[in-house]
């Protein structure tokens, strides 16, 4: 008996190619080649399940799917995906929790290296002919020394811990729940209440999920709070941020720089000024996409699939809306 899969995102042939090899013939898997609505709601027309990363899930959609028993997210946020319409529906949602965490955390640091030294604008300049090397010896700074605040603690903010130790630099964090001793002392970071995080850190760097406590939470009265001269570091989500204080705060002096790969909306508009800044760099939400990473992502999302189908638990961190016996027979909704 084979599944039909709704694979919503827009892949590369390559990437296309990996998740076929990785998924076994039960899984019956078609691939959308637009994000046209009408190219998506017709792909979930007759699935079993959704499998989707920045795809948008939305109400309607679930509404259209009358045969869907299953959403896997590609990846761990799920802002895009209207979880209480799937809950309301019976529809279990689950997530690749941890799949992603070293290549986002890698760019983060990426980031943090770019802005620091500039790498986006001394690039753009030798292009042009102009060498910047007297330039740079004033603006240009190292990691080592320096306090890097980590706001959320989750898989990618350990990573990004992780990552630093090398770089001789304090790293504190801030999370809504404190993870436990032996964890702080092996990544070499310090749990501080948000508040001081702010104001001690040259280097902000957000890991934090998108929540109607975090929406917004950089805004111009927090970020009066920061240490004069710190960067921020985004690849969580864009709407953590308000652009319109950020952008402010650069061009006054009290922000060094920052380092975006999440934008509110995406893509950003054309005229969005933050992109007009040298002491910003942006990359298109592409902290996870990297090709040697795609086989461990379909592997997990393919994995919890197949053991949703088979009736045997998923791992915890795995679960959003939960999966029950009754939902893993094949049925038809009639609303």
């Amino acid at each position: 008996m084979s599944h039909f899969v709704a694979c919503l995102d827009v892949w590369a042939p390559a990437v296309r190619e990996v998740v076929r090899r990785v998924a076994p013939a039960e899984l019956d898997l078609h691939f959308a080649q637009t994000y046209d609505d009408a190219e998506q709601l017709g792909l979930v027309a007759n699935a079993e399940i959704i499998l989707a990363g920045w795809a948008a899930v939305t109400a309607p959609m679930l509404a259209h799917a009358k045969k869907l028993r299953m959403i896997e997210k590609w990846g761990i946020g799920v802002d895009r995906i209207d979880v209480e319409a799937a809950r309301r529906m019976a529809i279990p949602v689950a997530i690749t929790a941890g799949s992603n965490a070293g290549p986002v955390s890698e760019l983060a640091i990426g980031l943090m290296l770019g802005v620091y030294r500039r790498l986006a604008q001394v690039d753009a300049a030798l292009r042009r002919g102009v060498w910047l090397k007297a330039e740079m010896r004033e603006i240009g700074y190292q990691i080592a020394g320096k306090t890097v605040g980590l706001v959320g603690f989750g898989n990618i903010g350990r990573k990004v811990a992780q990552r630093l130790r090398g770089f001789e630099c304090r790293v504190v964090y801030y999370d809504a729940r404190r993870t436990d001793e032996a964890t702080e002392t092996a990544l070499g970071a310090t749990y501080v209440p948000l508040e001081r995080l702010l104001a001690e850190s040259d280097i902000v760097s957000l890991h934090a999920p998108l929540t109607p406590q975090t929406g917004k939470m950089i805004n111009a009265a927090s970020i009066a709070t920061m240490k004069d001269g710190a960067v921020l570091i985004n690849t969580a989500r864009g709407e953590l941020v308000d652009e319109k204080a950020l952008y402010e705060a650069l061009v006054a002096g009290k922000l060094r720089g920052a380092g975006l790969d999440a934008f509110d909306p995406e893509p950003p508009l054309k005229d969005n000024p933050l992109l007009t800044l040298d002491q910003v760099i942006a990359t298109p939400h592409t902290g996870g996409a990297v090709f040697d990473n795609v086989e461990n992502v379909a592997r997990h999302a393919i994995g919890n699939i197949l053991r949703f189908l088979r009736g045997e638990p998923l791992a915890p961190a795995d679960v959003v809306v939960p999966l029950t016996a009754a939902q893993a027979a094949p049925r038809e909704r009639s609303f």
